[in-house]
């Protein structure tokens, strides 16, 4: 046994409830009044012990990337032996962990997997699915540098099936995110996707890109709770199940050893019997019997060779999937005929994956960088805010990446309606703006954003009795404050007509202008009308969700964290008719747009439409009364509603009975004043 394996020798210590340093001085301070004076200093020696194993573990991980790893066992070792005698299990597994990354780096990775394998079986032990989770990407990413990728995509797959079952109760991830992980969670979703692509199963890489969009919702809002639909996580296929099979027993055991161990070792090693030491020796040589034993068994020729000749059969298999036949039935209840186009940006290509009502999805890889890809956003949304630019190069160049290669699908299967769930910086930009040489594809598609098939009810019908909430920002100015920026903000000038084209479509429009259009007196009446109708300033800024906001007009901002605790599920449209996004020029992945989608859907509402860039007012107000009067019909869902309001733009046609600001629609046929705002959730 290698000289730092010795170290780690002793498997499993007792479990104690672990608390995080601050709850602990919540707890003494609860309860100062009755714990005695050696009570309160057990539990301030428990949290100085915590301290020193959590400052181990980072000099640790700072050691190894200095490249001495000599040094960070020998902390990590002493950190293991502190959590050990103390209890402190938590720790116990983190150390674990860590000492499973410093090997790793040495490319000892049989080592390095028995560390992983011993936090796995302590965070089954104590329950703590988010770490073990975690846990399981650690295994995935060892087995993928080594350039097996079966085993990868399998202990993967393990880490999204427990992350998800932890997402039915989101305050689990408050606890302490130690660093001892490889990858963070969206990335070893991303990878998994990316590599089930690889191998052709579409399938299984559509459910893990539609989880990806919750995982990146957790990351940004942090306070994202799961459901029965994502809690299912993953379907281990036929070829891994003998493989999950044995993983499940090995564990089961090994914990069930591990009890045994934890009460003999609540026993002082000098009060033990010479039967209770010899039995603590029997159970951690047992433990690591099953751990070699399973470790032979997926190393084996047979098991290597079964998991990485899945993709043969891939196709076959997975179109008996649960999810993927729970959202071909969604499409094909919708009124018209719709496809969802899932885009995965990686490193080096672009994967375009392609639901349809009647096929299995669909598969195509772009050859383009991430880098020129994002280079081309810029460019594109550039032109996008400034009518003077060219437009039609951009927009052409990403027709041809995200639309060309399914263009023929697409017409052979009859697709009316696109349900896009866009990835990364895509989402700062509007599909319906993309050029094919001839036409903008909002010509000839109905776009519908979505925030991940899993989270929105496609089908509702709208109710058919309009009535609309109307506030707009109409005086004032105000400062605001967004991170280092202060940010002026003025009056609109059109706003108040906008209003005044809308209540003259929708006779059911109350209007609230200036001051009266305030938090206090809008939000509570908000779910007594079917559209709440935004003229307002709002941003979607990219940081932390309190940094987005609506401004009200009396200078109140409700930011997007506010948001969720709205109550509108009998709304059926919010509009935010003035609002933009990548606010100071500066993009981000564009988690803050997925974010207000999801958070409008989490208030009950069916839809939202927002803009994606500040339009000037006259473009605005054109666009909307075109809308309200298609949709006023009762003929057209809200997104045929939008697309023909836009066509209507592009085509120079004055909406019947407008009293538009401007007496010349010719300049509104550049997408800068009909591409900006965009359709999220429901769409009918």
């Amino acid at each position: 046994m290698p000289l730092h394996l010795r170290y780690f020798s002793t498997l499993v210590s007792p479990v104690f409830f672990v608390l995080g340093s601050g709850v602990v001085e919540t707890l003494n301070q609860q309860v100062n009044l009755t714990l005695s004076y050696g009570e309160k200093s057990q539990i301030l020696v428990q949290k100085n012990q915590q301290v020193q194993i959590e400052e181990l573990n980072r000099q640790a991980i700072t050691d190894s990337q200095q490249s001495q790893p000599q040094a960070a066992l020998k902390k990590l070792q002493q950190a293991l032996t502190i959590s050990q005698e103390t209890g402190d299990r938590f720790w116990e597994a983190v150390s674990w962990n860590n000492i499973g990354r410093v090997y790793q780096s040495q490319t000892e990775y049989s080592l390095a997997l028995q560390s992983y394998q011993q936090a796995i079986i302590i965070y089954r032990q104590i329950g703590d699915r988010v770490q073990l989770g975690k846990t399981y990407s650690n295994i995935g990413y060892l087995f993928q540098i080594q350039n097996k990728p079966g085993l990868a995509i399998f202990f993967y797959k393990h880490c999204l099936l427990n992350r998800e079952i932890a997402r039915l109760q989101p305050s689990v991830f408050s606890k302490s995110q130690p660093n001892a992980y490889n990858l963070n969670v969206a990335q070893t979703y991303r990878i998994l996707g990316d590599k089930l692509l690889k191998q052709e199963r579409i399938a299984e890489a559509q459910r893990t890109i539609d989880l990806l969009k919750v995982e990146e919702l957790q990351e940004y809002l942090q306070n994202v709770p799961g459901n029965q639909r994502t809690a299912k996580g993953i379907e281990i296929i036929v070829q891994e199940k003998p493989v999950k099979q044995k993983l499940d027993q090995t564990v089961d055991s090994a914990v069930a050893l591990g009890k045994e161990l934890t009460i003999l070792r609540k026993i002082p090693p000098q009060e033990r019997s010479l039967q209770q030491t010899e039995r603590i020796k029997q159970l951690v040589t047992q433990q690591q019997q099953l751990l070699q034993a399973f470790n032979q068994f997926i190393t084996s020729p047979a098991v290597t060779t079964q998991l990485e000749q899945i993709n043969h059969t891939a196709r076959r298999q997975n179109l008996n999937l649960e999810t993927i036949n729970e959202i071909r039935d969604n499409l094909a209840r919708l009124p018209q005929k719709s496809a969802i186009i899932y885009p995965l940006v990686l490193k080096d290509s672009l994967e375009l994956v392609i639901v349809t009502p009647e096929s299995p999805p669909i598969h195509h890889t772009v050859s383009v960088t991430q880098v020129k890809l994002n280079q081309t956003i810029a460019t594109f949304r550039q032109a996008l805010t400034n009518p003077s630019k060219d437009i039609k190069t951009p927009a052409r160049q990403l027709y041809d990446w995200l639309i060309q290669p399914i263009e023929s699908k697409l017409k052979q299967a009859g697709i009316q309606t696109l349900l896009y769930a866009p990835d990364s910086q895509l989402r700062y930009i509007p599909l319906s703006a993309l050029y094919d040489g001839k036409q903008w594809l909002v010509e000839s598609f109905n776009i519908n954003h979505i925030t991940a098939a899993s989270l929105t009810n496609l089908n509702t019908p709208r109710n058919q009795d309009l009535r609309v909430l109307a506030g707009a920002f109409t005086q004032g100015n105000y400062q605001v404050t967004v991170g280092n920026q202060r940010l002026a903000f003025s009056s609109l000038p059109f706003a108040a007509l906008e209003l005044e084209n809308l209540a003259a479509t929708i006779p059911q429009t109350k209007k609230l202008l200036g001051s009266s259009f305030s938090p206090q007196v809008t939000v509570p009446q908000m779910d007594d009308y079917t559209i709440v109708h935004l003229a307002t300033h709002a941003a979607f800024v990219v940081g932390k969700p309190q940094d987005s906001f609506i401004l009200f007009g009396n200078g109140d901002r409700v930011n997007l964290t506010d948001v969720a605790t709205w109550s509108l599920p009998h709304v059926d449209l919010v509009v935010l008719s003035a609002c933009e996004t990548g606010l100071g020029g500066k993009l981000g992945d564009g988690q803050e747009i997925l974010g207000f989608g999801y958070q409008m859907q989490r208030t009950g509402a069916k839809a939202a439409i927002a803009s994606l860039w500040a339009v000037d007012d006259g473009g605005t107000q054109a666009l909307m009364s075109a809308f309200y009067d298609k949709l006023s019909t009762g003929k057209l869902t809200k997104t045929t509603a939008l697309q023909q309001a836009q066509i209507a733009l592009i085509n120079d046609l004055e909406t019947k009975n407008q009293k538009l600001s401007v007496t010349n629609t010719s300049n509104f046929n550049h997408p800068y004043y009909w591409a900006s705002f965009i359709l999220i959730g429901n769409g009918l």
